[in-house]
């Protein structure tokens, strides 16, 4: 006889609705939570200039010290005026 465990928690995670998406970007503050890895550089410096091309009024870049920890408080607490956020990885 085989015994399967089930891991999971017994509780029902709360429904998570996304956030209602931009019409565009004008006057909006983008954040970028960077990894920190090799390769992310180039990649987010891009990014920033298309969201100055599309209006973004600041583009503020935030590196994590640690790439496989979560984001730290005050990375998270700097997120609240952010009007959207993109987090990415590279190698």
């Amino acid at each position: 006889m085989i015994t399967v465990l089930d891991p999971t928690h017994g509780e029902q995670p709360a429904e998570v609705r996304p956030a209602a998406r931009l019409a565009d970007l004008d006057g909006a503050v983008i954040g970028v939570i960077s990894n920190g890895k090799q390769g992310t550089q180039p990649f987010f410096d891009g990014m920033a200039e298309r969201f100055a091309e599309l209006g973004a009024a600041e583009v503020e870049r935030v590196t994590k010290p640690n790439y496989s920890a979560p984001a730290p408080r005050e990375v998270m607490d700097r997120a609240a005026r952010w009007t959207a956020l993109v987090a990415g990885v590279g190698d």
